[in-house]
């Protein structure tokens, strides 16, 4: 087995975590959410998020927006950013 690959439930972990992480900003105010250092689909799919009332469909778009976060080189300066307003 190859070591550098991690295994499958290492990567559902990381997919899970980016996944919470976006819905914590999907709770932000508009304000804080323009502040943070976010890719323009990424904006688009929280901003669409917040408009969504059905359960399903709002569950089919916080995995979207895990996955959008999956894509990113490096999600950190979004964690970081999220803990400064946090601190606040």
């Amino acid at each position: 087995m190859d070591d550098t690959k991690p295994s499958k439930s290492a990567r559902k972990r990381e997919y899970l975590a980016l996944q919470k992480l976006g819905e914590e900003l999907i709770t932000l105010r508009e304000p804080d959410l323009q502040s943070m250092p976010l890719d323009e689909d990424l904006l688009e799919a929280i901003m669409e998020a917040r408009r969504m009332k059905a359960h399903g469909a709002l569950r089919r778009q916080k995995q979207y927006i895990g996955k959008l976060m999956g894509a990113l080189e490096d999600p950190n300066p979004i964690r970081e950013a999220l803990e400064r307003l946090r601190r606040k």
